[in-house]
């Protein structure tokens, strides 16, 4: 085989794909990218034996077709530092050797035989299916991937991203147990109910991948496994299996305490005061009042405290509750609007915090457990 390819554009593709090959693979050749050459497409492919991402570019003045694998770390070292330029692969269809030849030189090495290349299996059934724009899937990805568990012994359902879908919308859902995000896109809708688990390996590599895609989303699910298909480029994921827990039965419901605020300067206050928060605990204390909430932090066992005043509108009774300071700063965080909306029912029971205006066909809601406070 023997084809010509832009230097740039093969190592951007390189790269995509490669995000998922795992260090040190209990099998060898998938710490490799698979090359098919079929005409004058190349398609790479890459693997870690649960999640596979397959891309294609065109090439020039191609040579023969067929398939073979080449180190990954190897190549993207090779190829990250040629400034934009056409390369020449030349592979010897009998021994996977490798001659790339460019402007100034040659480079050689040994890749392996692409038919011992795993094929990844994936049921025939797609059933459901829908379409989102790339930028409304990453923003999804983006509000939610945050809140995921990382404990898998525990609930290895509560590691991935729940994409609940209806005929009216699609609603996407983390939560680790302490915290829970709820993201309703109204704008995307299915044929029937049905939903799957997103493991948090691809949600990132998703992530990554959708920053620079413009088009839309084709996604489809069986049982077992979900499709995402963009461009030239398809990613195929087995999903978590499992049932994901009921989240609509944990969002508290008639919070007669409601704070409004402006997002950046509670954001900022927290995260001032939290350096005086035990290590322990990283436990912040919220007073709420007639328009002002009072944010305290302290650690008994080196004499610390903080304290901070900011203005706010409060309908409600007084009241004080507890909330972990990495928690509420990272929802604060991942709300887009200006003000925010914080909703009570008593110091014992889940905070609701909420953007003060949506976006359009959206509807986002970050749920945060309290903390015990100890006075």
């Amino acid at each position: 085989m023997k084809f010509n390819v832009s230097s740039t554009k093969l190592f951007a593709q390189l790269q995509a794909v490669s995000r998922v090959i795992v260090p040190k693979s209990p099998l060898q050749i998938l710490e490799s990218v698979l090359f098919e050459l079929d005409g004058n497409v190349l398609t790479l492919t890459a693997s870690d034996s649960e999640t596979t991402i397959r891309t294609s570019l065109d090439v020039e003045s191609a040579e023969g077709a067929g398939k073979v694998a080449f180190g990954a770390r190897l190549l993207q070292e090779t190829l990250k530092e040629f400034p934009e330029q056409p390369l020449t692969f030349a592979i010897d269809d009998q021994n996977f050797g490798l001659n790339i030849t460019s402007a100034n030189g040659t480079y050689s090495f040994v890749g392996a035989n692409g038919a011992e290349y795993p094929e990844m299996p994936v049921e025939g059934e797609r059933d459901n299916s829908f379409e989102i724009p790339a930028s409304d899937l990453l923003d999804a990805i983006g509000k939610t991937i945050f809140c995921t568990a990382t404990d898998e012994d525990l609930r290895p359902v509560m590691t991935g991203i729940y994409f609940d879908l209806t005929e009216e919308s699609l609603t996407m859902v983390a939560t680790d147990a302490h915290r829970l995000v709820r993201y309703t896109n109204s704008a995307v809708h299915g044929a029937a109910q049905a939903g799957f688990i997103l493991p948090k390996k691809p949600a990132n590599i998703l992530k990554n991948v959708l920053a620079k895609e413009a088009d839309n989303v084709q996604v489809a699910f069986g049982q077992k496994h979900v499709v995402f298909t963009f461009g030239r480029t398809c990613i195929t994921c087995r999903q978590i299996e499992g049932r994901f827990p009921n989240y609509q039965a944990v969002i508290p419901k008639n919070n007669q305490n409601r704070v409004t605020v402006d997002r950046q300067t509670i954001v900022n206050a927290c995260k001032r005061v939290a350096v005086f928060a035990s290590s322990s605990t990283s436990q912040l204390k919220l007073s709420l009042s007639e328009n002002s909430i009072h944010i305290s932090a302290q650690d008994i066992d080196f004499s610390t405290s903080a304290e901070e005043t900011i203005a706010c509108t409060y309908n409600g009774t007084p009241m004080s509750i507890g909330f972990k300071a990495p928690f509420l700063t990272d929802i604060l965080a991942s709300i887009p609007s200006e003000e925010v909306n914080i909703e009570l029912a008593d110091p014992a029971r889940p905070g609701l915090i909420l953007p003060v205006e949506n976006e359009e066909n959206r509807d986002l809601l970050m749920l945060l457990m309290p903390m015990l406070l100890n006075d």
